[in-house]
């Protein structure tokens, strides 16, 4: 069955993966861009009306809320949302060095706040549908057990709030039909250091094909069944 999916932080790499894969299925995406994207304006000339761009910075309110009047001009519900976009923050500091506080804040705001923030504002389009499902793309660098970093603050740190956040969410929205996956898209070989991380096991397709069907198996199920899951790209429970 044809759904519509909300996918951010599409500009490139694992969001910009994520919505060839689900526009090659024959679904409707709305692609929220951030920064310039030649991929993105490829799919645009292969897939036409199937596929809508808009700008989007999740760290924005007013964005967000811009974002929301566009989608709803063009339809009236949306069956998945993906909070993709992220930004990764000083990696080298420990706590022995010199940590970047504002750099900090501005690393939750997009991270944690920035996918809280549209969630929040898309929840009655979802609401609207019978799907009705939030997919987080965290990381495994937000588990507490399985810390063994001493560095990445900003990203360890959102990225634990991202899946206390979504837990959080699943237990709002559970009630209503509503349920919400926390997922580790894996090492992917992306820009999210400034440079194209060459050494990482994934290519963004790999980890898009896999999240894919994560997400298509959990809709295959009842919601009225599911807890919130943190699993990697393969369906691989991690540990909160």
């Amino acid at each position: 069955m044809v759904k519509t999916m909300l996918v951010t932080g599409a500009d490139r790499g694992v969001g910009l993966a994520l919505a060839a894969e689900w526009l090659k299925d024959g679904n409707r995406v709305f692609a929220g861009q951030y920064a310039d994207s030649d991929g993105l304006q490829e799919l645009q000339k292969e897939y036409g009306e199937q596929l809508t761009v808009f700008p989007l910075d999740v760290a924005s309110e007013a964005s967000v809320n811009q974002a929301l009047e566009l989608v709803e001009s063009r339809t009236n519900k949306l069956d998945v949302l993906i909070n993709n976009a992220a930004i990764l923050g000083d990696i080298r500091n420990t706590i022995l060095g010199e940590l970047q506080y504002e750099e900090m804040l501005s690393v939750f705001n997009v991270n944690a706040l920035g996918s809280l923030r549209v969630s929040q504002t898309f929840t009655p389009l979802l609401l609207a549908s019978d799907s009705k499902l939030i997919a987080n793309i965290s990381s495994e660098a937000g588990s507490i057990t399985d810390c063994w970093r001493d560095a990445w603050y900003a990203y360890c740190m959102s990225k634990a709030a991202v899946n206390m956040q979504s837990k959080l969410i699943h237990n709002g929205l559970k009630p209503h039909g509503g349920r919400v996956l926390v997922i580790h898209p894996g090492w992917v070989k992306t820009h999210m250091q400034g440079k194209l991380d060459e050494a990482a096991e994934l290519t963004p397709e790999q980890s898009a094909t896999g999240i894919t069907k994560v997400i298509h198996s959990a809709l295959a199920r009842d919601a009225a069944e599911m807890e919130c899951e943190y699993i990697d790209y393969e369906g691989r429970k991690l540990n909160w």
